[in-house]
């Protein structure tokens, strides 16, 4: 006797919309790892489905692929397509909404550097009422206070009644924009022995483009890729990224960093470094100076210097270390005392917490 198994139809959608967005966050971490190659993550995803049974309940591969082109995520014919700009902000979104789904529960705050402009919170702090002030912004239990002490003076009169002096109004915290540099480190190391460190760090990356964006739209933010040297990428690249046969020039990429913040006008200027690796190149009139054995004298010494200018230009340096090899950490911390920065030693799995965490409350509060 055949079975049938009747199911409630929000039950059945809903196991049907939990399966969807499995499937495709999977495609998207594997969309990073593959550097935005649509197909090669398809069949990933097509193996992983195949042998761990992600496809069901009558819904496989090929009705996974007319959803990406009905949501217009890939374009192209079949065998050969490629991330569309919705496709793009996909991946960003899900980066953001996974690693932020991550931090109910992490320290920090809202993203609140106090400089100009009228949407902040209210403080608890008041000041005396100036021409061009708010109405809305008047704290009436306060200047009522007042207005009662002024009555009682001598000379202030029987009746009760608002005077210019006496309305306080409250202060507000004021948002002012921040420029951050991005630099990734994307020499040889980022995938060495077999561990995959670029895939978290270009997540990280997707994910502050999509939080600057959509929350703090006067934000600027810069991709740094360094290796052998250092090249600014457009952040709509970054997907694409991917690890090349390089050594590290820390020193070309703090370089860079910099004269790309020198530029800026924000209020706030700071980079954040992703790295695995001791430095061990150096550009020197136009050669690559190599040095892949323990720490070369002249590549520290010129690493430092760079990074006692982003201080001089008041810009801080914030290390993410995804190694522990004692070289490194002994150069990082000298880094990070002439910067007068920070430096994490993080695992893949805490880098994500650590970067949003700092990125968030990496800022000063002003009241006017």
């Amino acid at each position: 006797m055949s079975r049938v198994r009747y199911l409630d139809w929000l039950d059945g959608q809903e196991r049907f919309l939990d399966l969807q967005q499995t499937l495709r966050r999977i495609f998207s971490w594997l969309l990073i790892q593959e550097d935005g190659d649509v197909e090669s993550a398809l069949e990933q995803l097509e193996y992983l489905g195949e042998r761990h049974g992600l496809f069901r309940d009558g819904y496989g591969m090929d009705e996974f692929r007319r959803d990406l082109e009905r949501d217009r995520l890939v374009s192209g014919p079949r065998g050969s397509q490629d991330l569309t700009p919705r496709g793009e902000r996909f991946i960003r979104a899900d980066s953001l909404d996974q690693i932020f789904g991550n931090l109910q529960n992490a320290p920090g705050g809202d993203h609140d550097i106090p400089q100009a402009g009228e949407s902040g919170e209210p403080l608890a702090e008041t000041r005396p009422y100036a021409f061009g002030d708010e109405i809305h912004d008047i704290d009436y239990a306060r200047s009522l206070q007042n207005s009662m002490r002024r009555a009682g003076l001598p000379g202030g009169g029987d009746r009760l009644s608002l005077h210019e002096e006496d309305l306080e109004v409250r202060e507000r915290e004021r948002f002012v924009s921040a420029a951050t540099v991005l630099m990734l480190d994307i020499s040889h190391s980022m995938i060495l022995y077999g561990e995959d460190r670029i895939t978290p760090a270009k997540r990280v990356a997707l994910a502050l483009v999509e939080l600057i964006r959509t929350r703090y739209p006067k934000d600027s933010l810069h991709l740094v890729l360094f290796g052998d040297d250092a090249r600014e990428v457009p952040l709509r690249e970054l997907p694409y990224a991917g690890v090349g046969p390089y050594h590290t020039n820390t020193h070309a990429g703090l370089r860079l960093a910099r004269h790309i913040l020198m530029r800026k006008k924000h209020s706030n200027r700071q980079i954040f470094m992703i790295t695995d690796g001791k430095p061990t190149a150096l550009m020197e009139r136009g050669e690559l100076y190599l040095n892949p054995f323990g720490l070369d004298e002249k590549i520290v010494r010129r690493t430092l210097n760079e990074a006692a200018e982003c201080r001089r230009y008041k810009i801080p340096i914030t290390t993410f270390m995804l190694a522990r090899e004692p070289l490194l950490v002994d150069f990082v911390k000298t880094m990070t005392e002439t910067n007068r920065g920070r430096a994490y030693f993080s695992s893949l799995r805490d880098l994500e917490q650590k970067v949003f965490v700092d990125f968030i409350r990496n800022r000063s509060r002003r009241v006017r």
